[in-house]
């Protein structure tokens, strides 16, 4: 199935965790936004989410794939950054390059929390 611009009807951004210095000269890690960009959401099926319980992810929890455009910045999104979407922190588990031809778009696959959001 071939990706276009209009199916790109979500609004997310990316964050990155940085280590800043407090006021009390202690080292704490604060989420930063990195961009925020269109994306297209398309929830998991039930067989995906069987396969993460098997890997050990356990809870009630909902995954879904977000296609974004491809950019120097969204090919350098790996699993220790996260991903907001309409106000709920979803947990990136893998980024991939979709056969859309070279450099056309990114398929990045999260989690949440089901039971918050």
């Amino acid at each position: 199935m071939s990706i276009n611009a209009s199916q790109l009807d979500r609004k997310v951004t990316f964050q990155r965790v940085e280590k800043v210095v407090d006021s009390f000269n202690e080292e704490v890690e604060t989420w930063s936004d990195l961009a925020t960009v269109w994306a297209r959401r398309r929830d998991a099926s039930d067989s995906q989410k069987i396969e993460m319980l098997a890997a050990g992810q356990v809870g009630s929890f909902r995954v879904s794939r977000f296609t974004v455009r491809s950019s120097t910045l969204a090919r350098s999104v790996t699993p220790v950054d996260r991903l907001l979407h309409d106000g709920v922190v979803w947990q990136i588990n893998g980024v991939k390059e979709l056969d859309e031809g070279r450099h056309r778009f990114i398929e990045i696959t999260a989690s949440r929390d089901a039971d918050n959001g």
